[in-house]
């Protein structure tokens, strides 16, 4: 997959988190989700690799970061959940 700059990258990954929380949904939630509900949090170029940080309006806690690797023309997706948060003085 040859991606043509940062808007495309930023459509497919916000296409590619849509369909990987889609699998995850469970039908009988009865969950109403679509693609306006992915965000993106962050994004950036890094040492060759495009990568975004994205979340959705669900209120699972869930986050993920998509890269982009331009070399091998290949895309990554990464899923998060938080599970605890200290506070460090």
């Amino acid at each position: 997959m040859k991606l043509n700059g940062s808007a495309e990258f930023i459509q497919k990954a916000k296409e590619a988190v849509y369909l990987m929380v889609i699998e995850g949904l469970d039908p009988t939630d009865n969950v109403e989700f679509t693609i306006d509900d992915v965000y993106v949090v962050n994004s950036q170029y890094v040492l060759g690799n495009q990568k975004a940080q994205l979340s959705t309006t669900l209120p699972d806690g869930k986050y993920y970061e998509v890269t982009y690797n331009d070399t091998k023309e290949e895309m990554y997706v990464d899923g998060y959940v938080k599970f605890n948060k200290h506070l460090i003085k």
